[in-house]
């Protein structure tokens, strides 16, 4: 066991030393006017990758492992844009608020146990094909101080044999901004359509279920299938149901990989899931309305490990200010990383 050990150490490679870039940064000035090029000399530029930070928002080496703005008790707006297509049927869709859903998602039920606002009026809602903007609405009325608020839409069905077809509803681009601006210029999303995690609640997913689904950008609202002899799911002659249709044949041409067969079942006119007079709600997670996490700044990658030897940059800042540039040279190998960072404090004058 020994020689054993011995000879796998003798084996072992040793670490390869990566070298130390021997870098350095000063400015040919520390003050400048805005609008005019800032002249960084650079020694060591040939570090294998040198990236730089202005210093400005979003591009902070201070921020470079995330930023988190504080928004409490800055108030919020809301908007969207929405479109509607097929069906006849009026007034299906509604939006609405709560500060108190205990987040019980399981039914309606457990749902209209806390008090939901109803805020459809205050919006632009589509009325053909293609998308209307909402209007951007202030909802800081809503908030509720250390409390996470909840947005839904909720979508009745009525008879559709008596009340013409449900109609199919898209909502897009939901956006619910804090009023606060970031160093007054850049506005905080405190949850956009993706991260507003919507999710559908039906309580006849079993038997009736919703056609509405839910994707990054898109939440699209639409009723069950009406359920009526003239289906073509209805049709026993539907090649669909026989079993040696060429698309369920892995073997022929037409093979179709999505297809899978289901036995024909004849329509039931006495189901009371036919034609329900429903509702179902698409609902967003918990959003907290105090902070909104920015993620980290980032920097601009100036030179690469095949890019030449860099002995200077120059960087334009728009707008007076302080800035601290910073810039960050690495040398590395598949062992180790060694990394010098330079700051320097660039004023800027009108």
């Amino acid at each position: 066991m020994l020689a054993t050990a011995l000879i796998m150490a003798s084996c072992e490679k040793p670490a390869i030393e990566a070298e130390t870039p021997a870098f350095d940064v000063s400015a040919e000035k520390t003050t400048y006017k805005a609008g005019e090029a800032v002249k960084f000399l650079i020694t060591g530029g040939e570090a294998q990758t040198i990236s730089f930070y202005s210093g400005e928002l979003k591009k902070d080496y201070a921020s470079r492992t995330g930023r988190v703005a504080d928004v409490a008790g800055a108030g919020a707006t809301l908007a969207f844009t929405s479109s509607v297509q097929l069906g006849t049927q009026a007034n299906q869709v509604s939006l609405l608020a709560s500060t108190n859903f205990n987040g019980d998602y399981s039914s309606i039920a457990k749902l209209k146990a806390a008090t939901w606002v109803d805020i459809t009026v205050r919006y632009k809602l589509g009325t053909t094909t293609a998308f209307l903007a909402s209007g951007t609405v202030d909802v800081s009325d809503l908030i509720v101080a250390g409390k996470p608020i909840y947005f839904a839409f909720r979508y009745n069905t009525k008879k559709q044999a008596t009340n013409g077809i449900a109609r199919q509803w898209f909502i897009q681009s939901f956006t619910l901004n804090s009023k606060k601006l970031l160093d007054n210029t850049l506005a905080l999303t405190i949850a956009d359509q993706a991260s507003t995690g919507f999710r559908i609640v039906d309580d006849l997913k079993d038997k009736a279920p919703a056609l509405s689904s839910i994707t990054a950008t898109r939440l699209t609202l639409q009723a069950n299938t009406y359920l009526n002899a003239s289906l073509p799911q209805f049709n026993a002659a539907n090649p669909i149901f026989d079993p040696k249709n060429p698309i369920y044949d892995p073997q022929d041409p037409a093979y179709q990989p999505t297809a899978v067969f289901k036995p024909f079942v004849p329509f039931n006119p006495a189901s009371p899931n036919n034609d329900p007079e429903s509702e179902h709600w698409a609902v967003s997670k918990a959003i907290s309305i105090d902070k909104v996490d920015l993620g980290p700044d980032w920097s601009t990658a100036i030179k690469g490990l095949t890019n030449p030897i860099l002995s200077e940059y120059r960087y334009t800042y728009a707008k007076a200010g302080t800035y601290k540039a910073t810039f960050v040279a690495a040398n590395g190998n598949i062992d180790q990383q060694k990394v010098v960072t330079k700051e320097i404090t660039i004023t800027i004058t009108p």
